[in-house]
């Protein structure tokens, strides 16, 4: 863990770099522009990666199925089941599968994209313009060196969401709102265009969420779906900007981690990247243009009593091409408990985790440590010793 405040990102032997690493951002942290770095033979120092964490040798592709929800959505009880059966099986070993036929515009998807690739051909002046702010997820990172000072991802972000909304029908005009406030009334159809996103992707979260308690056998159906019914104050959309690299075995897009957060609906483009670790060896995950990518995240993986996995994944980069990714990461309300339903605990009812809330877990993400492969043991752990009150096992 590395929550040490952020250093120059300096290539020791090019005092060219030096002169081009000379922005900061209204909080006054150093950052670095990618239009002039990708284009550098060496990388600063603080992009090099540990060698366990780098790719070694082409890795094998990791066999996701493809859930394809048509008789899902349209009330087939036998496509209901064969696609339980498959999500089952995943989530039980690799916690990844991917869905096709799920009903969100595929002119959405390539509007998104479009969007979120104007964003980040802007030029660095006005991409800051969008900076995070103190204290909050929302908004525009270079590197993440706002947070950290080294293992730093070759990549940009630009992470929004409804921002404490209690209900969707209160989430009408705060996207827009949000890029036109920071960016101006050019990036109104932005706004626009992930307003519209972001409510297909609550719409499509709670499909997945009854699939999902259909899959574990849960005898409410319609378990997760209540309890994730008002996402809308902690959910959020994340653009994902992975420039080209000339040094691509040295860094890496993102590093290796599990997600935090319940599950991540991700669409990403065709030059591929997204790798997940299982069966002791890494895999890479074949983009789908009409697919969505889900995997379980921490929360998840504590609500389903441990049964399904947060899978470690990483994003590796290349020399010649840029990658895009939109992501989606479902959060509970902050406030709501996180506590399986009775049919996950089984005849001794023994919980494999303490009951939590989001903002206890996403508190510890922010605050005091960077996300890894064991994020939720290790808050688990700061949990318990935080606290004086016997734990709810």
């Amino acid at each position: 863990m590395d929550t040490s405040a952020p250093t120059l990102l300096l290539c020791p032997s090019s005092s060219d770099i030096n002169n081009h690493l000379h922005h900061r951002d209204h909080n006054g942290h150093l950052i670095f522009d990618s239009s002039f770095l990708q284009k550098q033979q060496r990388i600063p120092s603080q992009f090099i990666w540990p060698c366990r964490d780098l790719v070694s040798n082409k890795v094998p592709e990791l066999t996701t199925p493809l859930v394809d929800l048509r008789g899902y959505l349209a009330g087939d009880d036998a496509a209901k089941r064969r696609a339980a059966d498959l999500v089952r099986v995943a989530c039980s070993t690799h916690g990844f599968f991917q869905v096709t036929n799920h009903g969100v515009d595929a002119a959405l998807i390539q509007a998104g994209h479009a969007h979120m690739d104007g964003f980040f051909k802007l030029p660095i002046e006005w991409k800051l313009k969008a900076s995070k702010k103190t204290g909050s997820t929302w908004g525009y990172s270079g590197a993440h060196a706002d947070r950290f000072s080294s293992n730093l991802p070759w990549k940009e972000t630009l992470t929004f969401g409804c921002h404490g909304k209690e209900s969707s029908a209160s989430c009408n005009a705060i996207i827009r709102d949000y890029f036109t406030s920071v960016l101006g009334e050019d990036f109104e159809q932005a706004g626009v265009v992930f307003q519209r996103y972001y409510k297909a992707m609550e719409e499509l979260s709670l499909v997945i969420m009854e699939l999902l308690a259909v899959s574990l056998g849960v005898e409410d159906e319609l378990h997760f779906r209540k309890f994730y019914e008002d996402m809308s104050s902690s959910s959020f959309i994340r653009c994902n900007y992975y420039p080209p690299c000339q040094e691509p075995s040295l860094t890496l897009g993102t590093g290796p981690h599990c997600d935090p957060t319940s599950i991540t609906i991700l669409h990403q483009d065709q030059v591929g990247g997204l790798e997940v670790f299982t069966h002791n060896k890494w895999h890479s995950i074949r983009p789908h243009p009409h697919a969505f990518v889900i995997n379980i995240g921490d929360t998840f993986m504590a609500l389903s009593n441990g049964r399904y996995k947060s899978c470690l994944h990483r994003a590796v980069v290349n020399r010649s091409r840029e990658r895009r990714s939109l992501a989606f990461f479902v959060c509970p309300r902050e406030d709501k408990v996180v506590r399986p339903p009775n049919d996950l605990l089984g005849t001794q009812g023994t919980r494999r985790y303490p009951d939590f809330t989001w903002s206890d877990l996403l508190h510890f993400t922010q605050k005091h440590y960077r996300a890894d492969a064991a994020t939720l043991h290790n808050f688990t752990h700061w949990l318990l010793s935080s606290s004086s009150s016997t734990p709810p096992y």
